[in-house]
């Protein structure tokens, strides 16, 4: 979208607080040139709203980064929810796991530090996964959909950010990297999956929406 149709939309949702601000502004200095991976504010009260609707008591985020999404989610969860985060940076999810305990959420979110295809593959078939968060490395989106959708319960939603990467899904962008042909085929398989529903928003990057038929 247009960037001034960005900041409006920014600008009607709801606001980052006191601590969201400070974690944007420590990724901001402490995670240069790569900042960018963070989601934005609107797409962060996204997902605390989603997670709340849902009543999620136990979610997956596969790509955890600095901690914003993660923070998002810990506070929409139901009494009692967990957050398993999966990722491979101690340097990156330390500045997230600092502002976990600024917001008092730390205590429902378990952080693994390994690969998340290995840590997806450990889980058991219970409990079910009521919400899934795919932000992660592009090339393996796949497999972590068919990980995570067996072990999906009935109302559950897996939400698989930058799937419109920028405009370079489309197939005429001339993008031949890895990253936009990993994309182009999970898009294309999750709309092709006869067993499940999924409609795709322009919230942020592009935001995928999957749940079972």
């Amino acid at each position: 979208m247009p960037a001034d149709l960005v900041a409006y939309a920014a600008a009607h949702s709801t606001r980052p607080d006191e601590i969201q601000q400070a974690l944007i502004a420590a990724t901001n200095e402490r995670a240069e040139g790569f900042a960018g991976m963070q989601i934005g504010p609107d797409q962060g009260a996204f997902m605390t709203l989603l997670t709340t609707v849902l009543q999620v008591e136990f979610a997956v985020e596969v790509g955890t980064f600095t901690g914003y999404s993660a923070l998002c989610i810990a506070r929409g969860l139901a009494p009692g929810g967990r957050l398993l985060c999966c990722d491979i940076s101690e340097e990156w999810t330390s500045i997230g796991k600092q502002h976990w305990e600024m917001a008092g959420v730390s205590d429902r979110i378990d952080l693994r530090i390994a690969p998340a295809i290995e840590t997806l593959r450990s889980l058991p078939p219970e409990p079910k996964i009521d919400l899934a968060f795919i932000d992660a490395d592009k090339t393996g989106y796949m497999a972590y959909y068919e990980e995570i959708l067996p072990r999906l319960s009935p109302q559950g939603v897996i939400v698989v950010d930058n799937t419109l990467w920028h405009g370079m899904i489309l197939k005429d962008s001339g993008a031949e990297d890895p990253d936009t042909a990993a994309l182009q085929t999970f898009n294309d398989h999750v709309a092709a999956d006869e067993r499940v529903e999924t409609v795709l928003l322009t919230i942020g990057d592009g935001v995928t929406l999957i749940r079972h038929r």
